[in-house]
């Protein structure tokens, strides 16, 4: 809607705004993504791979955690006996819940629900704003931009023009 400025989205930057190419946000803070993983192996046992696709399949694809970050929190989850190591083929760690991990997921209940909710909101804005006729649309879009605008002879006569062209697309697009 026009005129009406977008508050705490999970693509807004840190002053609120839009977020610029490559501005990075943390998608959870403190032990939130300790609580996460840890619900995730209360489900059932998972590696770390298992852990890192799981957020991703959460997030619709929008967010997956990196191994840099996973893994030491998997390790600190085993040394606060939150989980155990079980038994698997191959050299990944295969993590189980512990009972005293379980209580600790039942104490922040309301955090997990929470930081799980923040996944599930990611997904759904990704799923509205990433639709493949958008995706595509937006690539011609490019394309046809860089055509023009590297053409020989291009003015500054023909830069107006598109700026007012994609302008007025603008504003169709937000009457929406």
């Amino acid at each position: 809607m026009m005129g009406m400025a977008r508050r705490g989205g999970p693509f807004d930057g840190p002053d609120g705004g839009p977020r610029g190419r490559g501005e990075r946000r943390r998608m959870f803070d403190g032990g939130e993504l300790r609580l996460v993983l840890l619900k995730l192996i209360g489900e059932q046992p998972r590696h770390g791979y298992d852990l890192i696709r799981e957020i991703e399949t959460l997030s619709g694809g929008a967010y997956a955690p990196s191994p840099g970050v996973v893994y030491p929190t998997m390790t600190l989850l085993l040394d606060m006996g939150l989980a155990e190591e079980q038994a698997s083929e191959g050299p990944r760690k295969l993590l189980a819940i512990t009972e005293a991990g379980q209580q600790h997921l039942a104490e922040r209940a309301d955090e997990v629900a929470i930081a799980i909710g923040r996944l599930t909101a990611l997904a759904k804005v990704s799923e509205r704003t990433d639709a493949a006729p958008v995706r595509r649309a937006m690539h011609n879009l490019k394309t046809a931009l860089h055509d023009c605008l590297s053409r020989e002879g291009a003015t500054r006569e023909t830069q107006l023009e598109v700026a007012r062209i994609l302008d007025e697309a603008v504003g169709k697009i937000e009457r929406l």
